[in-house]
């Protein structure tokens, strides 16, 4: 069988690597030295065209696997290093071998965890990880090897991001089950606790860190958000602005809430509500789409959080979404704007406006303990805040200028 490079081929120079030559004797000037952490694999990094690849060493069978499990995690945006091809047909019997692009900034644990890592540093890696199992689990992997060694870390200002760099193991499955879940995670928690102990016994560790006590707090780290994401909340129909206290949470821990589950409990006044979370950036799409509103992502996370809000206090939630957009816009959006007096409303863009004022609405009612309502909202707004803000629009250049 001829060799066979079979892939998402970006560089035909790849074909012109030593493939007829074991990875681990390939001569230096086809690598670069990066940091790579512990793998049962030999794992190199070659430079071509200004790019760097990272390729491992594997049986065709499970290159092939890996490949495309990797492909499938691509298209669903999921924390994960990006495919780029398989080869196979090595001459003198050598194994396959993966390719995969090497992720720009990106540090195995062991480069970032030394002598000098503070336990705040740790915790941040930790909440990295649980981050990443949870999306991981959202999007119906199984990863069956989960630990440190198979990540990768960046830095993210002051976190930490992590990514999935081996997913051998790995299984995707429409969705995931109990016991795939709970199995990850005890694979997690073995994998973890023997890290720990390996850069212990290296004496990498920083003597504050106890390795059981690490390995325990990934698995709680994993079930807090976990519950926090999937869990059902039941609220009285007064307190909607709870529901908004837990979309603030899942905000700050990185995620986000394309929609909201909200059913009445039978027999009382209460609703169970469940959020349904998804990638960044998918609110900024569904409000362009919904309304033509384009704006940041925030704004329109905040925006259609009101649109569903909307949907919820009208009994609309078996209508058409572009139904229910076009009343909350009539009956919601531009009412709200136009109560602003004319002279103020060059101070801010109409989205921004309509954020802000769901922010103090926000305020408001946690100081009140129930919700205040919009139109009060508006007029504390306009009284106690907005006067006092400059007028961006005056603030532009003006059109003839530009």
């Amino acid at each position: 069988m001829p060799l066979q490079i079979t892939g998402a081929l970006g560089d035909p120079d790849l074909i012109r690597l030593p493939w007829e030559t074991p990875l681990e004797d390939w001569p230096q000037h086809h690598l670069v030295d990066l940091p790579r952490g512990i793998s049962r694999h030999v794992v190199r990094f070659a430079r071509l065209s200004g790019k760097v690849y990272a390729i491992k060493e594997i049986s065709e069978r499970y290159a092939k696997r890996e490949y495309q499990l990797l492909w499938d995690l691509a298209r669903l945006d999921a924390p994960a290093v990006e495919p780029v091809a398989y080869v196979t047909g090595r001459e003198n019997g050598l194994d396959a071998a993966l390719i995969t692009r090497h992720l720009q900034f990106s540090l195995p644990y062991r480069a970032v965890m030394s002598g000098t890592l503070r336990p705040d540093t740790l915790t941040r890696l930790l909440d990295a990880l649980a981050v990443l199992l949870v999306r991981l689990h959202l999007n119906g992997f199984y990863w069956g090897d989960c630990s440190l060694s198979n990540t990768l870390f960046r830095r993210d200002a002051g976190a930490f991001a992590a990514y999935l760099v081996d997913a051998e193991t790995g299984e995707m499955h429409p969705m995931i089950s109990e016991g795939q879940r709970l199995t990850d995670i005890d694979n997690a928690h073995t994998n973890i606790f023997g890290e720990m102990l390996d850069l212990e016994a290296g004496g990498l560790l920083h003597p504050s860190i106890d390795p059981m006590e690490t390995a325990e707090d990934i698995v709680a780290r994993y079930h807090r958000l976990w519950n926090e994401i999937n869990e059902s909340e039941i609220i009285e129909e007064v307190d909607w602005h709870r529901v908004e206290q837990r979309i603030r949470r899942l905000n700050l821990l990185g995620f986000d809430v394309a929609e909201m589950m909200v059913r009445r409990k039978v027999g009382t006044g209460r609703l169970i509500v469940r959020p349904k979370v998804v990638d960044a950036g998918h609110h900024q799409r569904r409000l362009l789409r919904l309304t033509g509103l384009d704006v940041e992502e925030n704004q329109a996370r905040r925006l259609l959080n009101d649109l569903d809000g909307f949907r919820v206090a009208k009994g609309l939630r078996h209508e058409d979404e572009a139904i229910v957009a076009h009343r909350w816009l009539a009956e919601v959006f531009q009412p709200t704007v136009d109560a602003i007096p004319a002279e103020l409303r060059g101070k801010l863009e109409p989205a921004q406006l309509f954020h802000e004022l769901l922010d103090h609405r926000w305020f408001l009612s946690e100081q009140e303990g129930a919700d205040v309502g919009l139109a009060a909202a508006v007029k504390s707004y306009v009284d106690n805040v907005l006067v006092h803000k400059p007028d961006e629009r005056a603030l532009l250049p003006e059109e003839a200028d530009q």
